[in-house]
């Protein structure tokens, strides 16, 4: 069975590892207590949103990435297949509505992902 929390505390540890960073310096930067965050990364406490939005923060990440992280890894667990492409239903619709490729890529191209607020 998947729990949400271990996942996100275990995307939570990986992007902090990634980052070469201490356990003490995330939690001091995210005001929060070493052994709650150690907790936190273990699986073993539940981070409220706020927790959550001050450790995005330390972590200089975006709450919506590490989601999106721990989104794909539950659906993997479950069996799911994640598209990194376009699923071909919303492509047949696209092309059916008199859609080309061509233009489609060109509009992807032009997508700016800045942060929104």
């Amino acid at each position: 069975m998947v729990v949400l929390r271990r996942e996100i505390g275990d995307v939570l540890r990986d992007a902090r590892q990634r980052q070469g960073r201490t356990l003490r310096e995330v939690s001091s930067a995210a005001r929060v207590s070493l052994g709650y965050l150690s907790e936190v990364e273990r699986g073993q406490k539940e981070a409220s949103s706020e927790l959550l939005a001050s450790i995005c923060e330390a972590l200089d990440m975006p709450m919506s990435l590490i989601l999106r992280e721990v989104s794909d890894r539950i659906a993997v667990a479950e069996g799911f297949q994640i598209p990194d492409t376009i699923p071909a239903d919303l492509m047949a619709g696209f092309l059916a509505r008199g859609g080309d490729r061509s233009a489609q890529r060109r509009d992807v191209e032009r997508v700016d992902l800045a942060p929104v607020g």
